[in-house]
């Protein structure tokens, strides 16, 4: 017999969003009452609209702000691994339609019905982050729905995200199969290297493929300069693709002897130098009267801003980068400017990199405004999963 699940009800009005399509129920919507409040966090639910009609399942925190988040409109329908399988499988097929070869984001969180939930792969190796309550309670359900659907060698828990401690959960890194630690993978048709357990996030960046892409397809016989280049998938390509040199700039030692060795893999050792340092002291040190000029300048940070205290600051940090980099750019040549901060919207950062390219006495056309690669879906009601913005533009 199946167990009852209890009930979180709606405050009147507070139906309208999950009603329109939005998985997610804020605290403020829900009627907090005694017994609401004491059900534990991650808690399996029923959530109902304020006259008691189900809405469907979801998982449930009381101490979050995002209290509920919902698994289906079907309040019938039972959160096994069955259930996680054939989303499982679902996403599976779109990404091997969409990408092939079997490195990519498996899972984007809500807009592949699994909320909070990344898992990106790399061949027969998966790197997951859980970064709600409901779903750490559900891992063990998860793990045995990706274990059915793809039996892969490696499993890594990289729950190292600080939004978890939003969720009150703890921060940590747990192999639960295989043996973890650095691995190549193919993008592009290019080798590159990731470190599925130490590495910022998930070891590696699926979502700027399509970028990297067009990019590369620049760069022939160019200068490149690859600032925040991390692993080098944006100069490594480029190089292969026939850059006359490429110069990767990051503060990483680790993330830059990564990229030296898939410049190995990639043959083009030669035509790749490396440099350690702060992304802004190096474009300063660049910049001058004397100024080296680049083909293709490429900047792809991370997010400055992380949160909405950050907003101004933030905002004035990607002015910078654009001020600092857009002269580096030889006159007819091409600049690439990214951001992944889902709390600025496209057009604050263009009026940003507007602003920038004014400080920095440049002036160009946008030739393309792009987001994530196509293994990362937007949720329709949700445009945080739209968080990545990037423009390409050629500068006079």
């Amino acid at each position: 017999m199946a167990r009852k699940l209890p009930s979180v009800l709606l405050r009147a009005g507070g139906d309208r969003r999950v009603r329109a399509g939005h998985p997610w129920a804020f605290s403020n919507e829900v009627l907090m009452d005694a017994e609401t409040r004491a059900l534990p966090a991650g808690s399996l639910v029923i959530l109902r609209a304020p006259g008691g009609e189900a809405l469907g399942l979801a998982t449930f925190n009381p101490h979050s702000l995002i209290a509920a988040r919902l698994l289906t409109s079907n309040p019938e329908a039972i959160v096994d691994a069955l259930f996680f399988g054939r989303r499982i499988a679902q996403a599976a097929a779109l990404r091997g339609r969409l990408i092939g070869a079997p490195y990519y984001r498996l899972i984007h969180a809500e807009a592949d019905g699994l909320p909070a939930v990344i898992v990106d792969r790399f061949g027969e190796a998966l790197v997951v982050q859980v970064n709600s309550a409901g779903m750490e309670a559900l891992t063990p359900v998860l793990l045995e729905a990706l274990e059915a659907e793809l039996s892969p060698r490696t499993i890594v828990l990289k729950n190292d995200s600080p939004v978890r401690e939003l969720e009150g959960l703890r921060r940590e890194v747990v192999v639960t199969k295989g043996e973890a630690g650095a691995m190549e993978l193919i993008e592009n048709g290019a080798k590159f290297v990731a470190d599925l357990s130490g590495g910022q996030k998930t070891g590696w960046f699926y979502d700027q493929r399509d970028n990297r892409r067009f990019m590369a397809g620049l760069a022939k016989d160019a200068s490149v300069l690859d600032v925040y280049s991390y692993s080098g998938g944006f100069g490594v390509l480029a190089a292969r693709a026939g850059a006359q040199s490429v110069i990767c700039i990051d503060r990483s030692q680790a993330a830059l002897d990564a990229a030296s060795q898939a410049a190995k893999l990639n043959g083009v050792g030669e035509r790749v130098s490396f440099q350690k340092g702060e992304a802004f002291e190096a474009l300063e040190s660049l910049g001058g009267t004397s100024a080296r000029k680049f083909g293709v300048v490429i900047c792809d940070p991370p997010a400055f801003v992380k949160g909405r205290k950050d907003l101004k600051t933030g905002a004035q940090g990607y002015r910078k980068l654009v001020r600092l980099a857009a002269p580096l750019v030889a006159r007819g040549g091409f600049f690439f400017v990214a951001s992944c901060s889902h709390l600025m919207d496209p057009a604050l950062f263009a009026e940003q990199v507007r602003r920038g390219l004014r400080d920095g006495e440049r002036t160009g056309r946008i030739l393309r405004s792009s987001g994530a690669a196509l293994d990362h879906p937007v949720h329709p009601n949700l445009p945080e999963t739209a968080y990545l913005k990037a423009l390409t533009l050629q500068l006079d």
